[in-house]
């Protein structure tokens, strides 16, 4: 069994992406911005956000940070988001969700231009994704392809069983998995006979949000297990997988925390210098 080490592989992203930007910078005068809105208190967001700024420092970019008190409104949001829309200096911008319940998610998303959509989300880029030409894909999908490449995972041929069809994580994966020639199949809280659909993947992605739901019984000897879900239990961190039991019959598996978790910020940062290469 192998263990696949997303914090190694997102180091050596972020090197890469510290080196492209250094050169970019000599040749532009320039350096990618990446714009993080994060309204009201919610403590996991703020890590999450300061985590994103912290990433933009080691690799070189511009760090827009926009902290908004909870009371904002949405017309004082979208406000904001065409601002930085309109400003030359800032490619991605990122609104962490979730959001105050009196704002509309949806319509705040919607208001982001498409071209600096670092998080994949908009409905032009969910669009381009599934016909197979989006510049800017969903960073945690993304980064499971990452994984997948880095360790020298056959895709094409293979066949890939998804659990969960989230629009963060299940549908843009099997979009992913499909333009590499993956066979896939999608399963879901309906579907039948479960354990039959997923003992046959050789490649078997986790994303349910349900600690320790797929077992050892639920895998096929020498699968490849992705595990997607953070759950907090007992205030410890752990997977959708069972992850002693699965490993035992793994080829290659990643654990929780450090497997998918860190490419995600990783991605993010790879796909603002791609919208800012884009811009150029």
């Amino acid at each position: 069994m192998v263990l696949i080490d997303g914090k190694k592989v997102s180091a050596e992203i972020r090197s890469r992406l510290k080196q492209e930007t250094a050169e970019l910078k000599n040749q532009t005068g320039r350096i990618p911005g990446l714009a993080t809105v994060l309204v009201g208190e919610d403590a996991a967001s703020a890590v999450y956000v300061r985590n994103k700024n912290k990433v933009c420092q080691e690799v070189g970019f511009q760090s827009f940070g926009q902290n908004l008190p909870a009371e904002t409104t949405e017309a004082e949001l979208l406000d904001i988001i065409k601002k930085l829309n309109a400003n030359d200096e800032v490619n991605g911008i990122l609104v962490q969700l979730p959001l105050p319940d009196h704002i509309d998610s949806e319509r705040v998303l919607l208001a982001i231009a498409p071209e600096k959509d670092v998080d994949g989300f908009h409905p032009i880029n969910v669009g381009k994704l599934a016909i197979g030409n989006a510049l800017l894909t969903p960073c945690t999908p993304t980064g499971i392809i990452a994984l997948l490449d880095y360790y020298g995972i056959e895709i094409a041929g293979r066949h890939a069983v998804v659990l969960g069809r989230s629009n963060i994580v299940g549908k843009p994966v099997a979009n992913l998995l499909l333009q590499r020639h993956a066979t896939v199949t999608i399963c879901h809280s309906k579907t039948t006979n479960l354990k039959q659909v997923t003992c046959q993947a050789d490649i078997l992605i986790a994303a349910v949000g349900r600690p320790n739901f797929v077992n050892a019984d639920m895998v096929k000897e020498g699968a490849v297990v992705i595990d997607v879900g953070i759950n907090r239990v007992d205030g410890k961190l752990i997977g959708d997988v069972e992850f002693n039991p699965v490993a035992e019959k793994a080829g290659f598996i990643t654990p929780v925390p450090g497997g998918v978790g860190p490419m995600t910020i990783a991605l993010l940062m790879e796909n603002t210098l791609r919208a800012f290469k884009a811009s150029l």
